[in-house]
């Protein structure tokens, strides 16, 4: 079994940053950075558990619920990784969103 830790910090410092962040921030990009790691993350967990199946996309739930939905996708895909490669490229994938939304 794996260690996820790193991801699973790493989700959680960023969903962190986003629940502290004023909705001025929220709103000039930072919630979008974050619903669109939230679906990237998601899309990965799906590919994992069902290769080759139709993803579905994770719905835009407003900018307050960034934070939960980077969250959930993130603990998912932690669920779900087999290898250590795969961890640190999740972690690199959620830093450099989290870069992106400047939070």
């Amino acid at each position: 079994m794996v260690d996820t830790t790193p991801l699973t910090r790493a989700v959680e410092h960023f969903a962190d940053r986003l629940r502290a962040a004023p909705q001025s921030r929220l709103q000039r990009g930072a919630a979008g950075e974050a619903l669109g790691l939230a679906r990237e993350l998601a899309r990965w967990a799906q590919e994992v558990e069902s290769p080759g199946s139709e993803p579905r996309e994770m719905p835009d739930a407003g900018m307050f619920a960034a934070a939960d939905q980077i969250t959930v996708a993130g603990n998912d895909l932690a669920l779900l990784l087999t290898d250590a490669g795969q961890v640190e490229d999740a972690v690199r994938v959620v830093l450099a969103a989290q870069g992106r939304a400047g939070v």
